[in-house]
């Protein structure tokens, strides 16, 4: 239980990309982590499926009640919804903006480096994303590279549902070793 006493917030709305909610969800809890689905919806948000809606999930907490300082890392879905949505939510933009002040873990999956573009943390960062935004990374400075999963000082990325297996690993190893406090010291 490699995880065991690790809190993980997963910060998603209406349009999760399902597998990537589920997938990293799951393997966390899986190696011990405590996981908490935070929105700023409240009660249920329904999750995006290949081309249409998927199956709704959990809301454990709303945005306007959760702290980075509850936390040890923060993952974020992709899909097309979900980080659009989110990416112009101040309070989630800020949620984020402090887990990485914080030196916390920040995982972002497929388009939700959206969201690490809008905080302005991806610049000068190893990172990868789906194939369609890699033009907006690289515009925000990002060094972007395509590869299954990718990680500079606690920033952890991936492309795509495929990479899923990978990305869930990394965010296990990163956490539950505490290699992001490499930070720190950069």
């Amino acid at each position: 239980m490699k995880l065991a006493g690790k809190k993980i917030m997963i910060l998603a709305t209406n349009g999760f990309e399902q597998a990537e909610l589920e997938v990293p969800r799951d393997r966390l809890k899986a190696a011990g982590a405590t996981v908490e689905i935070v929105s700023p919806e409240k009660g249920e948000i329904t999750g995006w499926q290949e081309k249409d809606w998927g199956r709704a999930v959990k809301v454990d907490r709303a945005l306007d009640d959760a702290k980075a300082d509850d936390y040890d890392a923060i993952v974020l879905p992709g899909g097309q919804i979900n980080p659009d949505l989110l990416r112009i939510n101040d309070k989630a933009l800020k949620l984020i903006l402090t887990f990485y002040k914080q030196k916390k873990v920040v995982a972002a999956v497929c388009h939700a480096p959206w969201l690490l573009i809008e905080t302005g943390i991806i610049k000068g960062r190893k990172a990868t994303s789906y194939k369609s935004i890699k033009t907006d990374m690289i515009n925000a400075g990002a060094i972007w590279e395509d590869s299954t999963v990718v990680t500079d000082q606690g920033i952890i990325t991936s492309r795509n549902p495929g990479d899923l297996e990978a990305f869930s690993k990394k965010i296990i190893e990163e956490v539950g070793e505490g290699l992001h406090t490499k930070r720190a010291a950069a």
